[in-house]
């Protein structure tokens, strides 16, 4: 008999080193099955076994690229669970023991990426201002406003299509208020890195280049 899928999906948190590997991930990019056990922190044969595990539930994929195996989130809701679970934790954020863990925590909480869009401070801020500017409107859902598809226009952001959402709420662990989800906001982050608007970190944290341009989206005062 098959087991609760429920039961199924917190046996593949439950494990400290699978959890570890799935808030590297998070970061939307791929890594080594050697960074992701560097990262949780175990020998490589582990690390092997348990992204195997991570494979066989469906919560990452691999693929080869030279002699070098990478990892990633199959998609955007396993992201997002991941997110979601994070947010549901007693302490989502490292409790700083010195002062560099103390700078990280900072940075994390200002700006970072959930998955392939911007999280944070400057996450909140961004679905504020562009609320504030007529960009999208919650009157009848999240949608985006004429208004809106004339500044992505402006921007040569292409809407992206296929059955992921445009838009989507989610909620921010560190802010405890929505940020932006979905298609669009993964395109926006492409588009201000590409900008050089934000330059992304090393972790999960994103540096924030130009304030200034941010304005074009209705979001001021960062």
């Amino acid at each position: 008999m098959r087991a609760n899928p429920l039961a199924e999906v917190a046996a593949v948190f439950a494990d400290p080193t699978r959890a570890a590997m799935c808030m590297a991930l998070i970061d939307g990019r791929a890594w080594t099955v050697g960074e992701l056990g560097r990262a949780a922190g175990v020998s490589p044969p582990t690390a092997t076994e348990q992204v195997g595990r991570l494979a066989d539930a469906g919560f990452v994929e691999t693929v080869r690229q030279g002699r070098h195996r990478y990892v990633r989130l199959a998609d955007s809701r396993v992201a997002e669970l991941i997110e979601q679970l994070t947010e549901l934790a007693e302490h989502p954020l490292p409790r700083p023991t010195s002062l560099r863990t103390s700078r990280q925590a900072e940075r994390l909480a200002y700006a970072r990426t959930c998955y392939d869009h911007l999280a944070g401070h400057l996450g909140v801020a961004l679905r504020t201002g562009m609320l504030t500017a007529g960009l999208i409107d919650t009157s009848g859902g999240l949608a985006l406003t004429a208004q809106g598809h004339e500044v992505m226009a402006d921007l040569k952001i292409k809407l992206p299509g296929g059955r992921r959402p445009l838009l989507k709420d989610c909620l921010d662990w560190t802010e405890r208020r929505e940020h932006l989800g979905g298609s669009l906001p993964a395109a926006l982050l492409h588009h201000a890195v590409e900008q050089r608007w934000v330059e992304r970190g090393p972790d999960r944290s994103v540096k924030l280049l130009d304030p200034a341009a941010f304005a074009v989206l209705g979001v001021e005062g960062l």
